[in-house]
């Protein structure tokens, strides 16, 4: 099994839902050292905060009494989504604007197919790993032990 080498200047991009890290590898490809470069935080509150209406009801035809249930929005859920592409936006941004030849992706399994969909071909062709685990709530030290795992 090849180990996954994290070279100096890489970034590396955790996130989730709700909150993504910009980091930066100032060590090098045995000993990570991530630096922050950016955070960002979603204000993102519980579905049942967002959206107080019931589920709407159609009726299938004017004469008869047939009634179906609309499923209800999840509020929630479509801002994760809408997050996950701005964030990919930001970390487009980033990577062009610091030349980043390489960038690691850290995020749950749906989150990072949000932000896999949303990049642009050409930083997709820059991305050296993606790991789909939740590491967003863990401090940068605990980050680097995590990624340690994945390194040679």
């Amino acid at each position: 099994m090849t180990k996954l080498k994290i070279p100096h200047g890489a970034f590396v991009f955790v996130g989730d839902g709700r909150k993504a890290l910009f980091l930066r590898n100032d060590g090098d490809e045995h000993y990570l050292d991530l630096k922050t470069e950016r955070v960002f935080v979603d204000d993102n509150p519980p579905a049942h905060e967002q959206g107080s209406d019931r589920p709407g009801r159609v009726f299938k035809r004017a004469r008869t009494n047939l009634r179906s249930a609309v499923a209800q929005t999840d509020w929630h859920e479509l801002e994760e989504h809408r997050f996950a592409k701005r964030v990919a936006t930001a970390m487009e941004n980033l990577v062009r604007d610091r030349n980043a030849r390489a960038l690691v992706v850290v995020a749950p399994p749906r989150t990072l197919a949000d932000v896999r969909e949303a990049l642009n071909p050409a930083i997709k062709k820059r991305i050296i790993a993606e790991i789909g685990k939740d590491l967003t709530k863990y401090p940068i030290y605990e980050i680097e032990k995590h990624l340690h795992h994945f390194v040679d």
